[in-house]
C-alpha cells in the first residue's frame, strides 16, 4: 500500500466500487488483533474492512455490522465474515513461551519468515530455553519500538520491522516507510529480479561443481589406490614359467604381504599377451588419473571464482555491475542460447489441434512457418485479431462443431471479444498469400466464408 500526497484518478479503467459509501467520512480506524484485516469505519453505521490475505485478499463492504458487498465476488465466504469475530489473542507471557517451545510456530502465528530468520541469525533454536526466551523478548521490545526497516533479504527488497539482512534505510515514520519501500519496490524491481535470478543460477553452478569435485575426487582416490593391473603384469612376467596357454586365472604370492593374489586370464591367448593387456590397462588407468587431476583442478578454480561472484553478487546493489558479473560468469550466454517460445497458444477440440497466434508478429509467424495448406485458417472479421489455425488431418472434413469452436477462440482474441456474436472469416491456409511490406499480421484472403459466433474464452 501506499499514501501518495496527491491522488489523479484514471481516466480510463476506473470505476466506482460501493457506491453507498462514496464521500462518507472516516470516523474511526480499527486495525484487528493478530489478524491481517482493518476495518474503516464510515459516517452512517457503514464500514469497510480490507482483508490482506494474499491471494484471498479481499475488500468488504457492510453496512450495520453485517456484510453487504465484496469486491472479489468468487470469496463467496467472506459474506459470512463478522467483525467481532476477527480479533485473535496470542498469550506472549514466559509461562506460555517455555509450555509451547516446542510449536513456537503454531503459537505465535503471526510472525512471518523475516521474524524467524532474525532469531535463528542468534542461534535461537540452538540454546538454552531461557537463553531463547531473552532473545525472544528482547526481539518483542524490538517490533514495540516502531522503526521500520528497508532491507535486501535474499536478493529480494523486503519491509521490515526487525534489522534484518542487508539494511538500505532505516526509518521512523510508517507512511513514509511505506511510500519509500512502494517507490523503491517500483523502481528497483527489475534490479532485484535480475540478482535474485543471478544468485539462483550462481548457487545452482556452485552446487553441481560441488558435486562433481565430489564424486570425481571420490574416483581419484579409488584409482590412485588400485595397483591391481600393474601387480598382476608383474606377477604374470616374474612366473612365466609356472604360466601355461589355456588357462582361465593363476594365483601367486603378492611382492607386498604374504596374501595370495589370484589373476583372471584369457585363454586364448599366452601368458606374456596377457601380461601385455594388463599392462595396457594401467596405463589407461594412469592416463584416467592425470586426466580426473587435471578435471578436480580446474573445478576447483571455478568453485572458487563462482564462491567469489556469489559474494559480490550479494554485496552489489547496482545493475550496472550486476550485469559486469552476469557476463563475466557466462549466464548471459545461458540467456541468449534458450530456445525461442513458440508464436501461438495452443488448444484441442475432438481430436483436432487449434493453434492461436499471440501477437502480430506472432501470427505472420503461425500463418507462415508453422502452417500447411490444407489447414483452416480463421480470423475475426474487419477486426485486429489472432490468426487461428485448425490443423489439417488427412482424407477428413473439418467437422462443423471444430469450425465453431475455433471461430468462438479467433473472436474471443479479437478486438470483438466483449460482443454477443462476432463475424469470422474461415478459409484453406492456400487462399492466404502476405504482400511483401505489408505491417505484422497484415494478410490478403482471396477467398472465405464467414461464420458468426459468440467469442469464446478458454483457459490456456
Amino acid at each position: 500500500m501506499s499514501f501518495p500526497n496527491s491522488f489523479h484518478r484514471a481516466r480510463k479503467n476506473s470505476i466506482d466500487l460501493f457506491p453507498d459509501v462514496i464521500l462518507k467520512k472516516v470516523i474511526a480506524v480499527k486495525q484487528f488483533e493478530n489478524e491481517r484485516s482493518f476495518l474503516l469505519e464510515l459516517e452512517g453505521e457503514h464500514s469497510l474492512i480490507f482483508k490482506m490475505h494474499n491471494q484471498f485478499a479481499n475488500v468488504l463492504h457492510l453496512e450495520n455490522g453485517t456484510v453487504k458487498e465484496i469486491f472479489r465476488n468468487h470469496l463467496q465466504t467472506d459474506f459470512e465474515i463478522r467483525p467481532d469475530q476477527l480479533n485473535r489473542s496470542i498469550d506472549f507471557s514466559k509461562e506460555n513461551f517455555l509450555k509451547n517451545i516446542s510449536s513456537l510456530n503454531s503459537t505465535y502465528f503471526t510472525f512471518g519468515k523475516i521474524v524467524w530468520d532474525y532469531l535463528e541469525e542468534r542461534n535461537f533454536s540452538q540454546s538454552k530455553p531461557e537463553n531463547r526466551w531473552q532473545l525472544f523478548e528482547q526481539t518483542l521490545r524490538l517490533l514495540d519500538n516502531a522503526k521500520y526497516y528497508l532491507i535486501e533479504r535474499k536478493g529480494k527488497l523486503s519491509l521490515s520491522l526487525l534489522p534484518s539482512g542487508k539494511i538500505i534505510q532505516e526509518l521512523t515514520d510508517p507512511v513514509l516507510a511505506l511510500n519509500e519501500f512502494s517507490d523503491r519496490l517500483i523502481r528497483d524491481q527489475v534490479f532485484f529480479q535480475e540478482k535474485s535470478n543471478a544468485l539462483h543460477l550462481l548457487r545452482a553452478r556452485l552446487k553441481g561443481s560441488e558435486s562433481y569435485l565430489k564424486k570425481n575426487t571420490q574416483k581419484l582416490n579409488e584409482l590412485v589406490n588400485d595397483h591391481h593391473y600393474q601387480l598382476w603384469g608383474d606377477l604374470l612376467m616374474a612366473n612365466l614359467h609356472n604360466v601355461k596357454t589355456g588357462l582361465e586365472k593363476v594365483s601367486f604370492p603378492s611382492f607386498y604381504d604374504d596374501s595370495i593374489v589370484e589373476i583372471k586370464l584369457k585363454k586364448e591367448l599366452n601368458p606374456q599377451k596377457n601380461a601385455e593387456i594388463f599392462y595396457r590397462k594401467a596405463k589407461n588407468q594412469q592416463i584416467e588419473i592425470n586426466k580426473l587431476k587435471e578435471a578436480i583442478a580446474q573445478k576447483e578454480g571455478e568453485i572458487t571464482k563462482l564462491q567469489e561472484w556469489i559474494v559480490n553478487c550479494e554485496q552489489i546493489d547496482e545493475l550496472k555491475k550486476l550485469k559486469e558479473i552476469v557476463k563475466d560468469s557466462g549466464l548471459d550466454k545461458k540467456k541468449q542460447g534458450q530456445v525461442e517460445s513458440l508464436p501461438f497458444h495452443e488448444f484441442e477440440f475432438k481430436g483436432y489441434k487449434i493453434l492461436v497466434g499471440k501477437n502480430a508478429e506472432s501470427n505472420d509467424k503461425l500463418t507462415l512457418k508453422y502452417s500447411y495448406k490444407d489447414d483452416l485458417w480463421l480470423h475475426a472479421k474487419d477486426v485486429a485479431g489472432s490468426h487461428v489455425l485448425v490443423k489439417y488431418q488427412s482424407g477428413k472434413n473439418f467437422p462443423k462443431d471444430v469450425i465453431e469452436y475455433a471461430a468462438g477462440l479467433a473472436a474471443f482474441n479479437s478486438k470483438r471479444k466483449n460482443e454477443l456474436l462476432c463475424p469470422v472469416a474461415f478459409t484453406q491456409k492456400k487462399f492466404v498469400r502476405k504482400r511483401k511490406g505489408d505491417p505484422a499480421g497484415m494478410v490478403v484472403v482471396e477467398r472465405e466464408e464467414v461464420i458468426l459466433v459468440e467469442p469464446l474464452s478458454v483457459n490456456r
